[in-house]
């Protein structure tokens, strides 16, 4: 039987790491196809495996690996305006939110964001047509969002997948410029997350197998999105987006 662990993999059978892998590994890939990175399907993940804090820590480290490799599979296609209007708020904000993580009750702010999730992504796939201004508005506030969601609960990948979904880039593009966005989020967090005390010394071994785990599951995910149209894979993006919403919020009422 494979228990859940409370902070230590290491403690428990070799069948916890294993499976622990392999859902990283389908995390990674889903994140890729999505194009929005892996924690959104990671944390709530890992947060059966580990504490929530150590999942803060363990995602930040994860996701910078996984942007790397992200950077380097897709390296062909960003756009600089979109990666400044929402990368910087969105570095300034996970900032703040990481620091106030250690305050805020993060039942609160999970529940919030997955009902979030859920509303947002269903009226995207009922009202097709829609699209989201590309304005520097809009832009700065999805960056604004994002950012301070991804520090209070490790992931705010999905709210900027939202708000890029909603510019109709092709998939490279979108995709690049996500991973360059989220690396100087992840690089930010990093640091406040090690100064909280989340980074523990006995979840680094986790650290190259994760780093191995992007960089396959990276390979994997773009393997898949050749197969896809630009149509199709903006419906995917909001049908994942409701389902890790719908996920979060069955976990936190049954929990």
């Amino acid at each position: 039987m494979v228990l859940p662990l409370n902070h230590q993999l290491n403690q428990f059978p070799l069948a916890n790491l294993a499976l622990f892998i392999f859902l990283a590994l389908l995390a990674e890939i889903l994140g890729t196809v999505g194009g929005f990175g892996s924690s959104l399907f990671f944390v709530p993940i890992a947060s059966y495996f580990l504490d929530f804090h150590s999942v803060l820590g363990i995602t930040a480290l994860f996701h910078v690996s996984s942007n790397l490799a992200k950077i380097v599979f897709f390296r062909k296609g960003f756009d600089k305006k979109l990666m400044i209007s929402i990368g910087i708020p969105a570095v300034i904000f996970v900032v703040a939110g990481a620091f106030l993580s250690n305050y805020i009750d993060t039942k609160i702010l999970e529940l919030s964001l997955a009902i979030f999730l859920i509303v947002v992504s269903v009226l995207l796939l009922i009202f097709k047509k829609f699209e989201l201004k590309p304005t520097v508005t809009n832009s700065i506030g999805g960056g604004i969002i994002s950012g301070l969601i991804a520090g209070l609960v490790g992931t705010g990948g999905s709210i900027r997948g939202m708000i890029l979904s909603a510019y109709n880039l092709r998939i490279e593009v979108f995709i690049a410029t996500s991973a360059i966005i989220d690396l100087g989020i992840d690089v930010s967090r990093s640091v406040v997350y090690f100064f909280n005390g989340y980074v523990h010394n006995d979840d680094l071994y986790l650290i190259p197998i994760l780093l191995v785990v992007s960089i396959l599951g990276t390979f994997l995910g773009k393997k898949i999105l050749t197969k896809v149209s630009e149509r199709q894979f903006k419906t995917m993006v909001l049908i994942l987006i409701l389902v890790t919403g719908l996920v979060s919020i069955s976990k936190i009422i049954f929990t």
